[in-house]
């Protein structure tokens, strides 16, 4: 419609005789009632329907002024239901999306301690934050009551998370595999070349092997060193990709970053490694059958 000063005065009008009906309207009527003005409001509708259809967008700040201006206490007591109903409905979605969640995430926990043989304590993260020293760190929900003890391997479906560095009856604390100051122990698939891992950020590893000429391919697994005696250090639980190889000329290790297979913002339910693998499992536990 064409900004004129006669379709301006003509909108004005609309909006002041729309005002008018509402105002006479919502003071004479009661609930359950048709208004004295329900009749010329239709003729009305059907006349000015298409104009306030293409005016839609130049009246909506002020239409929003008069709604609700006819709600009788009843239909307010209506709508406050309707909200609630639908409060409550979004409440029941984002539970069950929840519940779904931890579900695959306590699947594929099952199966990877399948895989490698462990015994683990289920436990969820209940904090997930940097401490003022700068550790990554996390609070799990279950502690010495659900024999949890400091140094057991914590693992989810994807991978290694951390190890236990705190104990308390019912909680303790994960530090994570990507803290700054984590250690551990790793080797490549196959060959088994090993090395030490370091964090970086909280996606990412850097790894030291000892082999200065060792030839490293983008792409490829790496999992834990440990050994198959003790719960402390869990062999061949899978960390992360080779993401890329750095070029340190004259240094006696090689070294590459590591993209690790959990994300660490995103963990919620994990296993706690409470007893010893009876053998090393190898590349068992690598996602996709590597």
């Amino acid at each position: 419609m064409r900004d004129t000063r006669r379709t301006r005065l003509g909108l004005l009008a609309l909006l002041l005789a729309g005002f008018a009906l509402i105002t006479v309207d919502a003071r004479g009527q009661q609930p359950g009632e048709r208004g004295p003005l329900d009749q010329a409001r239709n003729v009305a509708a059907g006349v000015f329907g298409p104009v306030e259809r293409t005016a839609d967008s130049a009246t909506r700040s002020v239409g929003s002024l008069f709604d609700g201006w006819g709600h009788s206490s009843a239909d307010e007591t209506r709508i406050k239901a309707l909200q609630a109903q639908v409060s409550g409905l979004k409440t029941e979605v984002e539970t069950g999306a929840q519940d779904r969640v931890r579900a695959a995430q306590l699947d594929a926990l099952e199966k990877i301690t399948g895989l490698g043989g462990l015994s683990t304590v289920p436990a969820q993260l209940i904090a997930l934050a940097p401490t003022q020293d700068g550790s990554w760190t996390a609070t799990l929900d279950a502690g010495s009551r659900d024999g949890v003890a400091v140094d057991q391997s914590v693992i989810t479906g994807d991978g290694l998370v951390g190890r236990i560095t705190s104990v308390g009856p019912g909680t303790s604390t994960v530090l994570l595999a990507v803290d700054p100051d984590s250690v551990i122990g790793v080797r490549l698939a196959g060959s088994g070349p090993i090395g030490t891992a370091v964090g970086q950020d909280p996606h990412t590893l850097k790894v030291s092997f000892f082999d200065p000429q060792l030839k490293i391919a983008v792409g490829s697994p790496v999992l834990t060193l440990g050994t198959a005696d003790a719960a402390t250090s869990v062999p061949g639980v899978p960390v992360g990709t080779v993401s890329k190889v750095l070029d340190t000329p004259g240094q006696l290790t090689r070294t590459a970053l590591v993209k690790t297979y959990v994300d660490e913002t995103a963990v919620d339910t994990v296993g706690i490694v409470t007893e010893p693998v009876r053998s090393d499992p190898r590349d068992a536990m690598l996602p996709g059958g590597h």
